[in-house]
């Protein structure tokens, strides 16, 4: 029975785990349980002993190089211990009996501190700072309300940007801590973004959307963090490349084309249809690809479609501006495309490409 009775005091009495051997000096454990009775000690048994256990497993969990874990294994002994997790400074100022009796739960059988219980108990462990890659998954926290707006193509192709540009920076620069972000840190992404545009890789807008979303993601964890980092993320882009407007096809073209000639004939029905509704109305593919039968208005005065956000159900999806939400009317081979498929394309609904 691992409940024994000393004096007039109950006391717990357990043989130490293998598993806990290199954290915890003593074979076996003896802890008070104070209380003289033995159905209040049977009450706390398992509380105290799962206790141990809490503090064992952080002791574990303490004996590793990496910081953030390290900090965690910390903060979570203190308070199995039942102590407040103070940093070294506030433990300083702590009443002297306070203060003395942490410096004696630190100690080891030799009288020496524990490195481990020193870090929990006395504060000595510096809080480790936000990673990049840490960064990252904060900003994922932080946008759901946005992402929440986005269809599943959406949702992937606007993470898959983020996670690009992050994964650059953290393959250039390492996954350091936000806090020791530098201007240097920014020149060396830069330079990398450089030789890539001189190579023909990408072209100068590609490099800048890469450098703009690394400050997307920092700005933004600096601000709703609180951190109050004055971060080096300006003026960091290249000058972006002359682009010649794209000149429309005539309606020439258009007729002779798309319209009267078999030039569709190789798409599947709905591919023509989105083609055809294209050609009235000037609609994105993956506009007319997102049509829902709400927004289709056949049975108007003036048959029309309705391009706007869907923030609900399964087939919620976010348009790419504010000024996309519009009315458009329909003509035409538009209005022949949109009489045929009156419930929009299924087949090509939140596809990419």
């Amino acid at each position: 029975m691992p409940i024994h009775l000393r004096g007039s005091t109950y006391h717990l009495r357990r043989r130490v785990p293998k598993r806990y051997e290199g954290v915890e000096d003593r074979k076996v454990v003896y802890v008070s349980l104070k209380t003289d009775s033995l159905a209040e000690a049977r009450r706390k048994e398992g509380e105290v002993w799962d206790n141990l256990v809490a503090q064992w497993e952080a002791l574990l969990r303490g004996d590793t190089d990496l910081a953030r874990e390290r900090y965690a294994a910390a903060r979570d002994l203190a308070q199995a211990r039942g102590y407040e997790f103070l940093p070294a400074k506030k433990v300083a100022k702590l009443p002297l009996p306070d203060l003395m009796e942490r410096v004696e739960a630190s100690m080891n059988s030799q009288g020496k501190i524990d490195d481990r219980k020193g870090r929990a108990f006395l504060g000595a462990v510096k809080e480790p700072g936000t990673s990049l890659s840490e960064c990252l998954a904060i900003f994922w926290e932080l946008t759901k309300d946005e992402a929440a707006e986005k269809s599943p193509n959406q949702l992937r192709v606007w993470r898959n940007g983020f996670k690009r540009s992050i994964g650059t920076m953290i393959d250039v620069v390492g996954d350091i801590e936000i806090e020791q972000l530098s201007a240097d840190h920014m020149m060396e992404l830069r330079e990398f973004h450089w030789g890539r545009i001189k190579r023909g890789e990408v072209k100068p807008r590609s490099a800048n959307k890469d450098i703009m979303f690394v400050g997307t993601v920092l700005r933004k964890v600096n601000k709703m963090r609180m951190m109050g980092l004055n971060l080096p993320l300006s003026e960091w882009t290249f000058k972006p490349e002359n682009i010649e407007s794209r000149k429309p096809f005539s309606t020439e073209w258009i007729k002779r084309v798309l319209v009267e000639g078999d030039n569709l004939r190789g798409l599947n029905d709905q591919a023509r249809g989105i083609v055809l509704l294209m050609v009235n109305t000037g609609l994105r593919p993956s506009e007319a690809a997102g049509l829902q039968a709400a927004n289709i208005r056949l049975d108007h005065a003036v048959p029309h479609i309705e391009i706007k956000a869907q923030t609900e159900g399964e087939r919620r999806r976010a348009l790419k501006t504010r000024n996309a939400q519009r009315v458009i009317p329909l003509a035409g081979v538009s209005l022949d495309a949109m009489r045929a498929f009156p419930d929009g394309f299924p087949r090509y609904y939140d596809k990419s490409g």
